[in-house]
């Protein structure tokens, strides 16, 4: 197939009226024509543009042959997958930031109902609870809307440590919650160590967050 009959099926291709084509190229419709029918061919300097406005290699232009589709794939996924890498990275970073925030915020709200309790109980609560409800809200959109990302071997292992140690320290404030209470009978505060518990779960996160940060910035 040579050049002229090439541009005439590209142009069929992308439904292009010669005037269309030329007047994309800034030549006359005469000239797309005199293409076509080999009549002439393009200039050095219009190789270019006609290659990308029909989106094709200058080798399947002038040659006839396509690019190999494997190492185009190859190419195509390798970019996809570095880009994955760098979502991944900004979205760890992200959470980070809302794990740490949220930390402040649980830490800062146990401060706050005992100071506040000084001064009014109803207040003080109020404004306990709605700073435990905005950082909660933040940790549950942060996860909510987070990427799917094909998980490392290490992150994998990672996750099951966390689990493991979330789990531990969860059965461990519970108990102590229930001996407190029992030995207290401060059934009216001792829950906020179901608090404290959250607040070391998430502080556990932030811990293998931050490392995996310093860990990638050391790659770098």
């Amino acid at each position: 197939m040579n050049i002229g009959e090439k541009l005439y099926e590209l142009r069929k291709e992308k439904n292009l009226s010669q005037e269309e084509v030329a007047d994309k190229l800034n030549v006359t419709r005469q000239t797309i024509s005199k293409w076509e029918t080999n009549q002439s061919t393009p200039d050095f300097d219009k190789i270019v543009p006609i290659c990308e406005l029909f989106e094709i290699s200058t080798e399947e232009l002038l040659t006839g042959k396509k690019q190999d589709e494997n190492a185009t794939s190859i190419v195509r996924d390798y970019q996809k997958e570095e880009e994955k890498e760098i979502s991944k990275e900004e979205f760890k970073r992200k959470s980070a930031e809302v794990v740490s925030t949220s930390v402040f915020l649980y830490i800062l709200s146990i401060v706050a109902i005992i100071v506040l309790s000084e001064i009014n109980d109803i207040l003080a609560v109020s404004v306990f609870f709605i700073m435990i409800a905005f950082a909660t809200s933040r940790l549950i959109k942060n996860y909510m809307y987070a990427p799917k990302f094909e998980k490392t071997k290490k992150e994998k292992k990672e996750k099951e440590i966390i689990r493991n140690i979330n789990g531990i320290i969860s059965t461990i404030c519970l108990v102590i919650y229930f001996i407190v209470s029992f030995a207290t009978m401060a059934w009216y505060i001792t829950w906020v160590i179901f608090i404290i518990s959250g607040i070391i779960t998430q502080i556990v996160r932030l811990i293998f967050l931050l490392n995996d940060k310093e860990d990638s910035e050391n790659e770098e």
